[in-house]
């Protein structure tokens, strides 16, 4: 189980320290960027924005999630494989995910050298875990409700729809250990609006302790998605308040991971939860009167940094590259009882949305 450290290339990351993934679309049709970064340019310069930004995960994707033209595999990996051998040989350090579920693309990203493989459909193709262990990757295990790529969901119902991602994700998690994935490198994510409606997606965010408790390092991939706007009833280019509002919620329950389009505004959001539950020191605490702010805590506990595991540890309160790139603390105050009940203090209530979500895309 990965209750500690989270281990991706060439970096190590602690359970109480939040890690922002940062989205590339190598797509003509992405929903949120109408192909902004489909050729080599751009995208390239939007790698380097996101580093500078702080991101310590790029996640480059070559199909858009929801309906649209055909993409067959040769496709996909022609949009991707050069693009990660570039940005591997820029950027030696970061840490390089692909958003696919085909084994097909993830053996060539792999080959090329990526790091992390991004399995948004729930592990529709069996075998990309496979892919996972035979190249020491890491693998991001999803619910997404027995959906088929690119599909959207229609009258989906669940009896319980954070036991059914529990049993999904967790199973996946201890699948792909079994098969020789390093537990160290596994995340499990909620899957937002995959195989969901707005009700579920909110369900999920309410109830993500539950996730975090299990000691999976959790990824949530929220950015601008359809949740969001069906809940706040907004366009995708003014969905940025609420995914923020969301994230933060995220953060104080304890996810660990976070895929996103805006890095600087999550980098300030994530940095603020983390030093208000005590794990972050204020950048800047004048001495004198009772201003100052304690130390945060060390680090200790297991889990993914939510509310009971900050009191557990003492705290207080299409590209043209070539398609065969050679490899180069504390909970003191508010957040969500599980039961979706706000804890005493706390300052956040989940309204439902009214209508159904679409799979957002990436």
């Amino acid at each position: 189980m990965g209750s500690g450290a989270l281990r991706l290339g060439r970096r190590e990351f602690g359970p109480h320290e939040p890690v922002i993934m940062a989205i590339v679309n190598r797509t003509p049709d992405s929903f949120y960027d109408q192909g902004a970064t489909f050729r080599d340019e751009p995208a390239l310069a939007r790698v380097e924005q996101a580093v500078a930004e702080g991101a310590a995960i790029i996640d480059i994707g070559g199909v858009k999630a929801g309906p649209g033209d055909e993409v067959s595999a040769e496709e996909e990996a022609r949009r991707t494989v050069g693009f990660v051998a570039e940005v591997r040989r820029r950027h030696p350090d970061v840490v390089i995910s692909v958003d696919t579920w085909r084994h097909e693309v993830g053996e060539a990203v792999c080959e090329a050298g990526a790091d992390l493989l991004n399995d948004a459909w729930g592990g529709v193709d069996p075998r990309l875990a496979e892919v996972a262990a035979r190249y020491g990757a890491g693998l991001v295990c999803t619910h997404a409700g027995g959906a088929e790529p690119r599909t959207r969901p229609h009258r989906i119902a669940y009896d319980d729809v954070m036991a059914d991602i529990l049993r999904v994700t967790v199973g996946l998690a201890e699948r792909a250990v079994e098969l020789g994935v390093r537990a160290d490198g596994i995340m499990i994510d909620p899957g937002h609006d995959f195989g969901k409606n707005t009700r579920h997606s909110l369900e999920a965010t309410r109830r993500l302790e539950e996730m975090a408790e299990t000691g999976w390092p959790v990824l949530v991939s929220l950015s601008n998605k359809d949740f969001v706007g069906e809940t706040l009833d907004r366009p995708v280019k003014e969905r940025v308040i609420g995914t923020l509002a969301t994230t933060a919620v995220s953060a104080w329950l304890g996810a660990r991971v976070y895929r996103v389009h805006e890095v600087a505004e999550t980098r300030q959001v994530l940095d603020m939860v983390a030093s208000i539950a005590g794990h972050r020191a204020p950048a800047v605490a004048p001495g004198g009167g009772g201003g100052g702010a304690r130390p945060p805590p060390p680090p200790g506990g297991g889990g993914g940094g939510g509310p009971r595991a900050a009191r557990r540890a003492g705290g207080g309160g299409a590209g043209s590259f070539g398609g065969g790139g050679a490899r180069g603390g504390g909970g003191g105050g508010g957040g969500f009882a599980p039961g979706g009940r706000p804890r005493r203090g706390g300052a956040w209530g989940a309204a439902p949305g009214p209508r159904s979500s679409s799979a957002g895309g990436a």
